[in-house]
């Protein structure tokens, strides 16, 4: 849009009522319209569906770049729908009117004017200037729809009509839950994706043996299924978890106003106003039992927040395993591999990184450092309100919706199509001393220490030299190192106290049975 010469140290930012500032009446012609306030007057684009608020917090407070979330501004959208439809109903609102703000407010729901909320992510108030900024341009919209110009408040006002019966304060935290509950969903079947994906592997994996590994070391003989179903299970309670934050969002304080009590609120509105929101969005919410706390209090935020975090540690430590099984892949562990899906370096020619374990772990880092920040601003709330709220919605929604961007693709991307190196399995296992333990029921713990050490020595697999000291025959050492054998909880033990009940001694090898 075009603004004149002499207008435009006002549109970047004059100080209102002051040098750069816009007398009354002046600048239509210059592609802008004035507005003013108690603490001044301002020119705004002429075409803008923001005012003089939103215009005034995008200069206050253009610190980050971020904008608003858009899930939070579609929530925001649903919550003045959901008070317009409220106050018509009761009368506060005439129908002409309300009809527009009801329409305009499913624009903004839909998508359409987002580029008109313009204000930072971080920003003092406790949210009012995005919610100022909301009601701003559904006014605009409205006045628009009954053919009037931006900006004739007379028309529709944006607190007097669309911020009818709401204060910042009710309104901001409900929106934040109507949008945390949409994104949580979206996660919670994201990670059931993942879920699903893990124990498809477990399944296709189950006989394939391996070294399991203690501190990095060789350790007792595992299944390539048990290790994915171990992940499985994780990710299984991480939805676990999730299902159970949605019950922690539902209760809203809509209808408190400022501080809970619900001043200036009418008492049919109250009631209503969660009903229809509630019908609206289609989920379970509940008008808070204690508005006066659910205002004060940001607790919920930073328990929901706590479970992001948990799943983003599940994350973390399932990605860095798979990096590591992946390593090499010839001169590393290399007993998986990855999904090829990019070429890794500008030098080394045929080199592939595990890129998708890579970005997930970094999710998973930022989600643990938004979590502090929401706990630390959660704690930091005074009396009967928390100001930093915006900084609990920025960090909340931006922890769900990268977690759910990163779950899908890791899903998609890398666990799928996951494939087995059962020959590197297999040959890492032989070369490893951890099989011994499957033969200290039958031979004691020196005595398979003995043979250990000695394994070491001469570099042979323990089960060589098993059968070459007599201890074992080929196929009794065979038997013991079938997989069922291995990875199943007391089988060895069981055969062991079986030999000692039949009068068989330690040491003479497993029973033919």
């Amino acid at each position: 849009m075009i603004v004149g010469d002499e207008t435009k140290s006002a549109v970047r930012g004059g100080p209102p009522g002051k040098a750069g500032g816009i007398p009354p009446g002046a600048g239509a012609s210059a592609g802008i319209r004035v507005e003013k306030d108690l603490l001044g007057q301002a020119a705004v684009p002429r075409d803008a569906y923001y005012g003089l608020h939103a215009l005034r917090a995008s200069k206050n407070f253009a610190v980050s770049g971020v904008g608003i979330h858009p899930e939070l501004v579609r929530a925001l959208a649903l919550v003045k729908k959901a008070a317009a439809l409220a106050n018509i109903e009761i009368g506060l609102l005439d129908a002409r009117r309300g009809t527009a703000i009801v329409q305009a407010a499913e624009e903004l729901a839909e998508g359409r004017w987002r580029d008109q909320i313009i204000v930072d992510a971080f920003q003092g108030g406790a949210g009012t200037s995005t919610n100022m900024n909301v009601n701003e341009v559904i006014a605009n919209r409205a006045i628009e729809l009954l053919g009037g110009e931006k900006g004739d408040y007379t028309v529709v006002h944006p607190l007097d009509h669309v911020n009818l019966g709401q204060s910042t304060n009710d309104v901001y935290p409900t929106a934040l839950r109507v949008a945390a509950i949409a994104l949580v969903r979206r996660l919670a079947e994201a990670t059931a994706t993942l879920q699903g994906a893990l124990q498809a592997k477990e399944k296709a994996f189950a006989s394939v043996l391996k070294v399991g590994r203690t501190e990095l070391q060789d350790a007792v003989p595992v299944t390539l299924g048990q290790e994915f179903g171990a992940w499985a299970e994780a990710v299984a309670r991480d939805w676990w978890r999730l299902y159970k934050a949605e019950e922690r969002l539902r209760q809203i304080n809509l209808g408190g106003t400022a501080v809970g009590t619900g001043l200036n609120a009418n008492r049919r509105y109250v009631y209503r106003v969660v009903e229809i929101l509630r019908e609206l969005t289609g989920y379970g919410l509940a008008r808070a039992e204690n508005s006066f706390e659910a205002t004060q209090n940001a607790d919920v935020f930073s328990e929901v927040s706590g479970f992001l975090k948990t799943a983003a540690v599940n994350l973390a430590k399932i990605a860095g395993d798979l990096r590591l099984l992946s390593s090499g892949p010839r001169a590393g562990l290399g007993e998986i591999k990855l999904p090829e899906v990019q070429a890794g370096s500008s030098i080394m020619p045929g080199k592939v990184n595990p890129v998708i374990p890579e970005m997930v772990t970094q999710v998973a880092y930022q989600v643990m450092a938004n979590d502090f920040a929401i706990s630390v601003a959660a704690a930091s709330g005074q009396l009967e309100l928390n100001a930093f709220l915006p900084l609990v919605a920025h960090n909340l929604l931006q922890s769900l919706t990268m977690l759910t961007g990163a779950v899908e693709i890791f899903a998609a991307k890398c666990i799928e199509g996951i494939q087995a190196d059962e020959q590197r399995c297999r040959t890492l296992l032989e070369a490893s001393q951890g099989v011994i333990t499957a033969f200290v029921p039958y031979i004691g713990y020196e005595k398979a220490a003995e043979i250990a050490a000695k394994a070491a020595v001469v570099r042979k697999p323990v089960t060589e030299l098993l059968v070459e000291e007599g201890l074992f025959t080929r196929e009794e050492v065979e038997k013991v190192t079938q997989p069922e054998e291995l990875t199943t909880p007391g089988v060895a033990g069981a055969r062991y106290f079986r030999q000692k009940q039949s009068g068989k001694r330690a040491g003479s090898g497993p029973d033919s049975n």
